[in-house]
């Protein structure tokens, strides 16, 4: 821990990994699952903002940057889902409750739910694993409902076996007053009767009236056809934020792996409106 001018407290050194307890593992899909972590003393490891990301590592094994997906009004534990999709997530999918990781973080800057988000209309697009960064968001909003407008949630993926919190999306999301959840997959699929399609063109039949502010996480090409859809129904760019942060590697701004342009993801982001993405090269 270092000292710092915050009213006495103190926070952590983001170059400091904290030790982490697995105290819960909850499998997502075939190769998502949700792991609770806390401290040694049994509390949170760290404060942190929707949207920002840890360093997850296993010595000897391998770290890597990963969203913080549960909110920070949370005051008990922080989540981190992960998919399999290399050595150190398939070691991690075989962790059990009990054993230790290395968190250090928070990293990069969030979702500005307490000042552009704040009092508006919100409009959620995720596709897979892209849930994991915007459910810091999401739960954020329902615990400060008041702060906040309409809340709808559009949610795709491959098939009905690869949508990540399932459970609490049709136990709690649907379930909050002013809040509507579309769920799609890519496919039809024998026990599932919702909508199948992908998720632009999901979001094109839904017709959403544009006064509301757009938060997109998925794969790339997702978020390519759902901005060009955005902007088919009338968004503006200054009205859609998306996350940047699987560019994301050191998480300080030193090895320059993550840079676009002038940009680097892990600190001028991973959040980044729209029309500022426009202004970054065509790396991304």
């Amino acid at each position: 821990m270092c000292e710092c001018s915050c009213g006495g407290k103190t926070k952590p050194d983001t170059l400091i990994p904290m030790i982490g307890v697995i105290t819960d593992i909850r499998t997502e899909t075939p190769d998502v699952k949700t792991f609770r972590v806390v401290g040694r003393d049994g509390k949170k490891l760290f404060e942190h903002k929707p949207g920002q990301c840890a360093m997850v590592s296993v010595p000897g094994v391998g770290e890597a940057m990963f969203s913080i997906t549960s909110s920070p009004t949370n005051t008990e534990f922080q989540e981190f889902s992960i998919k399999r999709c290399g050595s150190l997530t398939d070691y991690l999918l075989y962790m059990t409750a009990g054993e230790e990781i290395t968190v250090r973080g928070p990293y990069g800057n969030s979702f500005p739910v307490e000042t552009a988000l704040k009092g508006q209309n919100l409009l959620f697009i995720a596709g897979g694993i892209g849930l994991a960064p915007l459910r810091s968001v999401i739960n954020y909003v329902l615990d400060k409902r008041e702060n906040y407008g309409s809340v709808d949630i559009l949610y795709g993926s491959r098939s009905m076996d690869d949508l990540v919190q399932l459970k609490e999306i049709q136990e709690v999301w649907a379930k909050t007053p002013g809040v509507d959840v579309y769920l799609t997959i890519d496919r039809e699929q024998e026990g599932w009767d919702g909508h199948v399609g992908f998720v632009p063109s999901y979001l094109k039949e839904l017709e959403f009236a544009t006064d509301k502010t757009v938060l997109v996480c998925g794969p790339p090409i997702m978020i390519k056809f759902v901005l060009a859809a955005l902007t088919e129904m009338g968004f503006d760019k200054t009205q859609v934020y998306t996350t940047l942060e699987l560019r994301m590697k050191c998480g300080v701004g030193k090895c320059g792996r993550c840079n676009i342009g002038s940009k680097y993801v892990c600190k001028d982001g991973p959040v980044f409106r729209c029309d500022e993405i426009d202004e970054l090269p065509p790396e991304y």
